[in-house]
């Protein structure tokens, strides 16, 4: 595997994969990884010939207040991982690379991004966007992978995709969880034993409000089933909400539908969501 720290040999290694003929995928992280991240990569290696996966801790999605200095940065570990699931080239840009000049040029994300995650972190998505189209110009690849446990970015970005009519198909992958149910993300390292084990109620009360709206329940109670649960197992909420899975507005008959949910513990924020299925 390549390790590439400068645009310009990023570059120069793509224009070799292109005169190849070959086909490029790109899986964007911020490191820290772990099996969600990993099956992203073995998907990738089925879409293209050649497996491009990004380092990078964006600091234009955090918030003043947010855990950027604190975010988990294992790249010796996340080297090792990708290596051995057989990536083809690490690009891990410092920030100076990635924004020579500030990031004083960006990519808004919109009214798709100013709502639910967007209202609880302003500016988040703008700063997704910003930095996934500059991945997207600098690898230029054919395929990119995201999770569908970050729904909302995952609907942002192809939406942006859409909007900017870029030459590239996004494919997503669905949610890796533990046995118990909970998601993986990388943030989950912050939970203290006992915050982890409560943590399980997420996915829990957001299975029970799916059964109870995919069986002809009452949404609005579902909904509100669905917080008071999280409430009483010690998460502060910040949303659980029914939407349209493609547009994220007020969900339509016959179209598909989509919970997700936000909430802290021990003031760890988790975010999970599924699909509604009616019986």
């Amino acid at each position: 595997m390549q390790t590439i720290r400068r645009l310009e040999a990023l570059r120069e290694t793509i224009s070799a994969y292109r005169a190849e003929g070959l086909r490029v995928a790109l899986v964007p992280t911020m490191g820290a990884l772990h099996a969600g991240h990993m099956a992203l990569v073995e998907e990738a290696k089925l879409a293209a010939d050649r497996v491009v996966v990004s380092i990078f801790v964006n600091p234009t999605q955090f918030g003043p207040n947010e855990d950027f200095a604190q975010y988990p940065r294992k790249e010796q570990a996340d080297s090792r991982m990708l290596s051995g699931a057989g990536v083809d080239l690490l690009w891990m840009p410092a920030v100076e690379e990635m924004y020579p000049n500030g990031p004083e040029i960006d990519v808004k994300a919109s009214a798709i991004g100013d709502m639910l995650d967007g209202a609880h972190r302003p500016g988040h998505f703008d700063g997704v966007t910003t930095v996934v189209a500059r991945l997207f110009d600098q690898v230029r690849p054919d395929v990119a992978l995201f999770g569908e446990k970050d729904w909302q970015q995952l609907a942002v970005i192809r939406r942006m995709v859409d909007d900017l009519k870029l030459p590239l198909t996004i494919q997503s992958v669905p949610t890796q969880r533990e046995d118990d149910g909970l998601a993986l993300s990388s943030r989950n390292v912050y939970l203290l034993p006992e915050d982890r084990a409560r943590a399980v109620a997420l996915p829990r009360a957001l299975g029970a409000a799916e059964r109870a709206i995919a069986t002809g329940g009452d949404p609005a109670a579902a909904l509100a089933q669905a917080i008071d649960t999280l409430s009483a197992a010690g998460f502060d909420v910040d949303y659980v909400e029914l939407r349209d899975a493609a547009t994220l507005d007020s969900p339509q008959e016959g179209q598909p539908m989509r919970l997700l949910a936000a909430a802290r513990i021990g003031g760890v924020r988790l975010i999970d969501n599924i699909a509604v299925t009616y019986e």
